[in-house]
């Protein structure tokens, strides 16, 4: 039997080694990473966003997240769900992610998303 939690903290380490290409900040504190379920006999699910799912790259993205998972944990099968439905904001940046973000452009991007739509967090692509 594996230890999930460990794996789940190994990939994710990992994976804020992938910079989503729009925005210069890993895809872990940018809010990309949806869902992550591994079960006791070693199948990794993930599931991963983009910051628009007009992104020309979202496919590299989700071959890139395949392959860190398989260089940091022995997985018996790997599947990675690119949810391109689900709209992102920067609601969803972890508290490093909006950090970097004001380091990078000067500016907190939370406040300002605030500022101009409120609270609004998640809508799929139907929504709208």
């Amino acid at each position: 039997m594996i230890n999930t939690e460990e794996w789940k903290r190994k990939i994710m380490e990992g994976l804020k080694e992938v910079y989503d290409p729009e925005i210069p900040i890993n895809i872990v504190d940018l809010g990309l990473i949806y869902d992550l379920k591994i079960t006791d006999d070693g199948k990794v699910y993930i599931r991963v966003g983009a910051t628009t799912p007009s992104c020309p790259v979202t496919e590299d993205i989700a071959y890139t997240v395949e392959q860190v998972i398989k260089e940091t944990v022995n997985a018996k099968e790997i599947q990675v769900d690119l949810d391109l439905d689900t709209r992102w904001t920067p609601l969803m940046m972890t508290e490093e992610g909006r950090k970097e973000f004001k380091r990078k452009y000067g500016y907190d991007i939370v406040e300002y998303w605030l500022s101009q739509y409120g609270d609004q967090q998640v809508s799929t692509a139907q929504d709208q």
